[in-house]
């Protein structure tokens, strides 16, 4: 518990490379006691904030995360909400940016840091990029500006940057800046400081109570479009039992054939009430429905445009719609607007 005036961050260990050391006996890479990562980074200690630590048991790779555990992450944050001033999630890199997106949708109201990071290299290791990570990660989280958090929102940290959370994907396996937010500029930027984009951080409208939805319907497909796509590959995938909803990876901005079957088989899944959500497979940019001929049938058929939405994003957020949202239409409606900015206005 932190003494008055005492900033306090809750570091949340999920599991991952971050929280990797090499075991003295047998050499091998075993997961560190959080409690104690102070042992492993003394530089925490000079902070002067009250820094505590909760570990899952067992800790995650994150190539296992799923909807219980963005539930339950949320649940650790939303039981320590009034006793900290901001959280660090320690996350895998894989699907880091899915957890993040997802968290940003199901913690309505936030109004304190909730940084996620990781790393490429164990912290144990004497070159690791985790200290550097975690260090600035921690900090973020601390700042305050008139007394209020200068990053109130869902983000990510990584290798200098700072990137909001549902605008961010992993584009390299091996670089150490692993991650980049393509349709969203960085909200801070770390060098000899940290220099914070004041303008590009969403800050609460209101002063509302933290909010947290806890339900996800993963009825939730990825079909991606490629030359030669085979209709028996597509019905395949829009005839299976309880799907209910597609995330359409197409060409450019939002082109895919223009083969009459594959349009009606698009219709035919949306007519018996399922969702199409079309996202570009570009790693940057916009979906531009009825720019082009290839997509103006699909627009006409009822897909929806994912506009300049992230794959990550796209799946969580149409994982978190189908599971709250009570009719087909009040799905589609917030598929089309930005819930936390995670699609440009």
């Amino acid at each position: 518990m932190r003494q008055d005036k005492e900033i306090s961050i809750l570091l949340i260990h999920t599991g991952g490379t971050i929280g990797m050391v090499h075991d003295p006996v047998t050499g091998s890479l075993v997961p560190i006691d959080f409690r104690h990562i102070s042992d492993h980074v003394p530089e925490l200690k000079r902070f002067g904030y009250g820094i505590s630590a909760v570990s899952f048991d067992p800790v995650k790779d994150s190539s296992d995360i799923d909807p219980a555990i963005w539930v339950k992450m949320a649940d650790i944050i939303e039981k320590n909400y009034h006793d900290y001033d901001g959280f660090v999630v320690l996350h895998g890199t894989d699907t880091m940016a899915y957890s993040a997106s997802a968290l940003s949708f199901m913690l309505e109201g936030l109004s304190k840091p909730v940084i996620f990071t990781g790393s490429q290299l164990p912290i144990g290791l004497l070159r690791t990029d985790g200290r550097e990570n975690l260090i600035t990660s921690i900090e973020i989280a601390a700042t305050r500006l008139h007394g209020k958090p200068v990053v109130p929102e869902v983000c990510i940290y990584f290798d200098n940057k700072l990137t909001r959370g549902n605008r961010t994907t992993k584009f390299s396996a091996e670089h150490l800046n692993a991650f980049n937010s393509p349709n969203h500029p960085p909200l801070a930027e770390v060098g000899l400081h940290i220099r914070f984009h004041y303008n590009l951080i969403r800050y609460p409208v209101l002063k509302q109570e933290l909010k947290v939805y806890k339900v996800f319907d993963n009825s939730v497909a990825i079909l991606k479009i490629f030359p030669g796509i085979n209709r028996n590959l597509v019905q395949a995938l829009i005839n299976t039992k309880d799907l209910r909803g597609i995330i359409l990876e197409t060409f450019g901005s939002g082109n895919a054939p223009t083969y009459r079957w594959f349009i009606d088989d698009l219709k035919s899944f949306i007519d018996g009430g399922g969702v199409i959500f079309n996202v570009t497979q570009c790693h940057g940019g916009s979906v531009e429905m009825g720019l082009y001929e290839t997509s103006r049938e699909m627009l006409a058929a009822g897909v929806i445009s994912g506009k300049d939405i992230t794959s990550e994003a796209s799946v969580t957020k149409m994982m978190f719609l189908l599971g709250r949202c009570s009719s087909r239409e009040e799905i589609v409606k917030c598929l089309e607007i930005s819930l936390s900015g995670e699609i440009s206005s």
